[in-house]
């Protein structure tokens, strides 16, 4: 019987239980794609992450939902990274790169005063127009379409996992969101497997540029994910595409969570290139607690 040590840690903050959860399973070269669904849907959390070896990159990492395994996920990297070097897996490792299904992505540790920073790039952003019904889609986040702000576009994004990006005129509307996200499908008919993510420019935390919620695609088998780094990743490329698009070079807070009593923080950095725009983020993580399953209990 093989037993299989799950490792909570709460990325995006450095309090216990803040933050978002991410599972980490650190034998992950011993377990096969089923094996890595069955821990995950067991886990529960949003995304459970696996490092694993790579002949590409310095380490491969797979992230899987309860439902699906994921291209990217920015809180599972956080968690897997900080989990690797404060277990001293990584040593004096400073610089690495991770392989991804979304390609092979660069890493930086840096040891600060408060902790472990972790700072990953993003694939580069991509957008694309949302063609469906906005009334629709405001009522399937239990809004009016008068919540959504009609100076900015609705639109797919994505530095790696495709999201569909809301803005919304305040913060009031978030305390009244109630997703039904069976009907995000219906709705997302140019990317029926896209996740939803509502934002707004207006903040909890004054040292925060913006404020958004995470509502999960119906095929991951989660409902919200607390504070989400790919997202807001592609918050950082929105921004200066739609908001301030003469701007060369920025650095942004994102706050997220507080509705669900997480309340996390994400630094998006953004800088033009000749080529494209370069998306990174900024997060730490903190470890929560151990626990173990046993795989063939899964596998009945």
């Amino acid at each position: 019987m093989t037993t299989i040590h799950i490792y909570h840690y709460d990325a995006f903050t450095n309090t216990p239980h803040k933050g978002n959860p991410a599972g980490v399973v650190l034998n992950g070269d011993t377990l096969t794609d089923t094996d890595m669904q069955l821990i995950a849907t067991a886990v529960g959390f949003n995304e459970t992450a696996f490092p694993v070896h790579s002949t590409v990159a310095d380490l491969r990492i797979r992230f899987f939902t309860p439902g699906h395994e994921m291209n990217l996920c920015g809180h599972a990297t956080m968690a897997t990274i900080y989990a690797l070097k404060t277990r001293g897996y990584l040593h004096d490792v400073t610089t690495l790169t991770i392989e991804t299904n979304a390609g092979i992505l660069p890493i930086t540790i840096e040891e600060r005063t408060n902790g472990i920073y972790i700072t990953m790039q993003h694939a580069a952003p991509q957008f694309e127009s949302f063609n469906g019904n906005t009334a629709l889609l405001a009522q399937s986040l239990g809004l009016h379409d008068t919540d959504i702000a009609d100076t900015l576009p609705i639109v797919y994004g994505s530095t790696g996992v495709w999201t569909l990006l809301v803005p919304i005129k305040g913060l009031e509307a978030f305390q009244r969101m109630s997703p039904v996200n069976a009907q995000f499908p219906s709705i997302l008919t140019d990317m029926p497997k896209a996740s939803v993510h509502p934002f707004c420019l207006e903040t909890y935390d004054d040292t925060a540029h913006m404020h958004a919620r995470h509502f999960s695609s119906p095929y991951s088998g989660t409902i919200e994910d607390a504070v989400t780094g790919t997202a807001s990743g592609v918050m950082g490329a929105y921004y200066a595409n739609y908001i301030n698009p003469d701007v060369s070079a920025l650095s942004l807070t994102v706050e997220q969570g507080q509705e669900i009593g997480k309340d996390g923080r994400v630094y998006v950095h953004m800088k033009r290139t000749p080529e494209n725009m370069l998306i990174q983020i900024t997060g730490t993580a903190v470890y929560v607690k151990e626990w173990t399953i046993e795989l063939a209990n899964l596998c009945k």
